[in-house]
């Protein structure tokens, strides 16, 4: 690889793209509680799921890390991202891990927890990296358009 490719590799995506690949993301998430969702109504026989239960949230955060990690392991990007041509990857450029997949998952969810300034921090960073980028050592890069069309 010369030093162009190399370059155009590890190139910061924008925040908005990410942003952007994130809402596509959010609505294909937002699918799959609704079957799971529709799947619990099914087996309870339509009898609703008693509050403060907590094997539905902790399925639905399962559900979405899952979702999140396992795009991530499998070719670095989600649905979103490959529509926006993002891809995430650790910080030297090399794929992600299940491991590592899992702690940018829970750190992105801390980094959100503050109203999402860790998140909103990738405005404000040199690298376009949130905390949650910064405390897994990865990041989110551009991918080189393949002139397919």
């Amino acid at each position: 690889m010369d030093t162009d490719a190399a370059k155009l590799a590890l190139d910061p995506a924008s925040v908005w793209r990410r942003l952007a690949a994130f809402c596509y993301d959010l609505l294909l998430l937002a699918a799959l509680a609704f079957s799971f969702t529709l799947l619990v109504v099914a087996v309870r026989l339509g009898e609703p799921v008693p509050p403060g239960t907590w094997w539905f949230p902790s399925s639905l955060v399962a559900i979405a890390m899952l979702f999140f990690c396992g795009f991530w392991v499998r070719g670095g990007q989600t649905l979103g991202m490959r529509a926006w041509r993002i891809r995430v990857v650790r910080a030297d450029g090399g794929a992600l891990t299940w491991r590592q997949s899992v702690a940018r998952f829970a750190a992105g969810v801390v980094a959100a927890a503050p109203a999402g300034l860790g998140l909103w921090w990738s405005f404000l960073d040199a690298d376009k990296r949130g905390w949650h980028d910064r405390w897994t050592g990865t990041r989110v890069v551009r991918t080189a358009t393949t002139g397919k069309r």
